[in-house]
């Protein structure tokens, strides 16, 4: 299974922060994700997206369909994004967009076994794969990419 934690781009300052909006650079860089995505995602890719406005608009760049959902969104933790994204056991890839702290302390988690404060951009993804080998399950870090680095 590929996970990929897509955080939403920069977004206004202000409140409410459930409808906090991208802001002209943080149209840009979805725009430039999305592209980057649609190039190396796999068919068929679950999206999961938070319902916060800038997450929303995050996954508009896509240009294609996808479920929004409270156990990505601004109060999830890491544990209700991996039973939501049904890891490790899904098949084929499932792209979150959703929020920090908690995407980075689910990077964290899957690669270090405990959550820790990592920091994850505004805009960026991080793709992890799950595979076994000998019979014990692993996460890969396969990619991290930023906006700006496209």
């Amino acid at each position: 299974m590929d996970l990929i934690l897509w955080r939403h781009a920069e977004a206004e300052d202000g409140l409410p922060d459930a409808g906090r909006k991208l802001t002209e650079k943080g149209h840009k860089q979805a725009q430039q994700m999305a592209l980057w995505l649609h190039q190396h995602l796999p068919e068929r890719t679950r999206i999961l997206v938070s319902p916060a406005t800038r997450a929303q608009q995050t996954a508009q760049a896509m240009d294609v369909a996808f479920e929004t959902s409270t156990q990505v969104g601004l109060s999830a933790s890491p544990v209700s994004i991996l039973t939501t994204a049904a890891w490790p056991d899904a098949r084929g890839a499932v792209l979150v967009v959703g929020h920090q702290p908690t995407l980075g302390r689910l990077a964290a988690f899957l690669l270090c076994g405990e959550e820790q404060a990592w920091s994850v951009k505004k805009g960026a993804i991080w793709w992890l794969s799950n595979r076994v080998r000998q019979d014990e399950s692993q996460t890969v870090l396969r990619c991290v990419l930023a906006p700006e680095m496209l």
